[in-house]
Parts: structure tokens; sequence; C-alpha cells
């Protein structure tokens, strides 16, 4: 007796990396989907799932923005802004024809919501081939105000709060365990906190390393963290084991303002995944 294959409903994704900080996109502009923390943490999985730092869709947005940005960490909660996120959602955006094409700066501009509020980013170059690109993401103003000394380094929110410290020798920096006991310094960051480590490299460009809480590990690129480590040091160019940045900033005395982080942005893969029946 033949039985017919009972497939399990799917949704489409679509993966991209910013400078090797990856994520899952959907799009549920047409259909919401209430995705759990569970089912969130286990699409992130590395074994048990699709794979990433955190996962992001895309829903539609009040009149004058193109879309909103929803981000989840790799834990599946609710997170802050992501700067590398942000600048692979705009490239998701331009591939589905969202912004507005041939106008400005590179091939797209768009406005988005995202989860600090609103962003406008630049599509600067797409090479459809290769699936690699250049995006430019406004970032937050932060005033002066806002960063404090802590510990032996800086504190301040660049759309997501941020410790950064000077360090030597950072290639061979233990990282992930003085990373993971500041980010759990709830005595000075109750709701947690990301943690960067910086130093100057021979050829003038900042280098700098991350821990990034939700993630709970180093990845390879943290956009907000490039940008606030940027801010504090007052260097614009920076190096992460995942690629270059640039960050470029007006300082007025009481704030940084016309914050923006270019960076790589690359698309892997896409499919069709099944929703964990968990949580």
């Amino acid at each position: 007796m033949n039985q017919t294959l009972q497939i399990p409903q799917s949704i489409p994704f679509y993966k991209f990396d910013g400078a090797g900080n990856d994520f899952v996109l959907m799009d549920f502009r047409e259909q919401e989907f209430q995705l759990t923390t569970s089912q969130v943490a286990r699409l992130c999985h590395r074994r048990f799932g699709i794979g990433a730092d955190g996962l992001m869709s895309l829903h539609k947005a009040p009149n004058g923005y193109d879309f909103e940005m929803r981000y989840y960490n790799s834990d599946g909660r609710l997170a802050s802004m992501c700067g590398n996120g942000g600048r692979c959602i705009a490239v998701f955006a331009y591939l589905l024809s969202l912004g507005s094409h041939g106008r400005g700066d590179g091939l797209c501009q768009m406005d988005f919501i995202g989860p600090d509020g609103p962003h406008h980013a630049d599509v600067l170059l797409w090479d459809a081939a290769t699936g690699v690109g250049l995006v430019r993401l406004g970032m937050r103003t932060v005033s002066c105000a806002d960063i404090r000394r802590c510990l032996d380094g800086w504190f301040l929110d660049t759309g997501s709060p941020h410790y950064v410290q000077r360090v030597s020798d950072l290639e061979n920096f233990d990282v992930v365990g003085q990373g993971r006991a500041i980010r759990n310094r709830t005595d000075l960051f109750p709701e947690g906190t990301n943690v960067d480590f910086i130093e100057d490299r021979p050829d003038g460009s900042l280098f700098v390393r991350t821990f990034e809480r939700g993630v709970e590990d180093e990845t390879w690129a943290c956009g907000t963290g490039v940008t606030a480590c940027a801010l504090v040091s007052g260097n614009n160019r920076v190096h992460t084991r995942g690629g270059d940045f640039r960050v470029t900033f007006n300082a007025t005395g009481n704030s940084y303002e016309n914050v923006c982080l270019t960076g790589p942005v690359a698309y892997n893969f896409c499919g069709r995944t099944a929703l964990p029946s968990i949580g």
C-alpha cells in the first residue's frame, strides 16, 4: 500500500553574512509568523538548525519607511540593534526590490525601522555573480554625556550596549573568557553588555575583537561594536577577523552625529526550513 509522504510546513529563508557575522533572514511582509524563543534558537543552532549568530525578519512598516527589521540573537531572544544585521537586511531588501533604486549614493537607498529606531542605508555596490557587496548604514547619534569610564575602559550605547577596553597582544588574548566575565558583571551592567577589546595595528587601523551577549561567544565582527570602538578611539579604520570597516562621524563636542558604518555583505545560500515544533 503506497503512502503519501507528508512534508512538514516550511518557510523560505536566506542566509547572509556581514564580515563573517552571519544571519538567517526571512520575509514576513505577506504572512506573519510568530516565532518563539525556542524556535529561533533552534533555527540558529549550528548542529540542529541552519546555523547563525542571529535571525532577522523583514516586516511591513508605516508610511515613509521601506520596511521594519526585527532582530533576534542566537539564543532566541528579541534583541537590540545589530549593525551588521542592518547592513545585511539592506541588501536583502534591495534584492526584494524595496527602497529607491538608482537614486542617491550607489545602487539603492532605503529608510527602515530597526530595534532602536529609524535608519538610512545605502547599498553602494553589489556583484550579483559573486553575491558580495558593500553597504553604508546610518547609526544612532551618541551623546558624549552617555559615554562613561568603567573598569579599565569605556561604556556606551551605539544601538546596543558596549564595553570597550584596550589590551595588548589582542591576537592571542582570551576574548571569550575575559569577555564572558565582564559581560556578566551585573553590578555594572544589569542587562548585560557586549564586550570589545581593541589594539592599534602597525598599519594605523584599529583591531577589534568582540564577545557578544545573546550569542555568548566571540563573533567574527560586530557592527555596533565596531562603531563603539571607532568613537572612543577616534580611529575610523577598523579591522576585525571577518573583514574591514570604515566608520565616519561628526564630533560636535557634545555628541557624535551622522555616524555611518560601511562594510562588506555576502549572500551565502537560501532554502526552506520547517518550523521547529518546540517551545
